[in-house]
């Protein structure tokens, strides 16, 4: 091995240390947190909205062509919300932007991930993976108060 691939190997393990570590002050800075895959066996078909105390939140959303079910949901400031999410169809996007929310609608699976709304204000959901002809007009909405 010539001095000149020795280079290269060193340069690549330097990079790559470099990103693992960017991805790792990234993740604290921004606290963002990789949802989890709950098993097929407790998929649901409706969505809904389930307090279980003043501050805490269950939020259960069925992705479909092309709408978000439950469309609108309105919480108080304050709470935190543990959002469930599954498809009854195809691959679809949840995406709550201004959360740092990025979720995956699976055919036969459920993701989850917990999220706190301190502030007021309306937080738009949108599908952020092409599903279809009407893709662009799947939207929901999040209105804190």
């Amino acid at each position: 091995m010539d001095k000149f691939e020795k280079g290269i190997i060193a340069a690549s393990i330097v990079i790559s240390m470099v990103l693992f570590f960017s991805v790792l002050v990234a993740r604290s800075s921004y606290k963002a947190d990789v949802p989890e895959c709950i098993p097929a066996d407790n998929i649901y078909t409706e969505g809904k909205a389930v307090m279980l105390d003043k501050n805490t939140w269950q939020l259960y959303y069925v992705a479909r062509m092309w709408l978000f079910d439950p469309a609108e949901v309105e919480i108080p400031v304050g709470s935190e919300v543990d959002l469930y999410v599954t498809s009854p169809d195809v691959v679809h996007g949840f995406n709550i932007a201004s959360k740092n929310v990025n979720m995956m609608a699976v055919p036969g699976a459920i993701t989850k991930t917990t999220v706190t709304f301190d502030k007021p204000g309306e937080y738009p959901i949108t599908c952020h993976e092409y599903c279809g002809m009407f893709h662009q007009i799947m939207q929901g909405k999040i209105i804190v108060r």
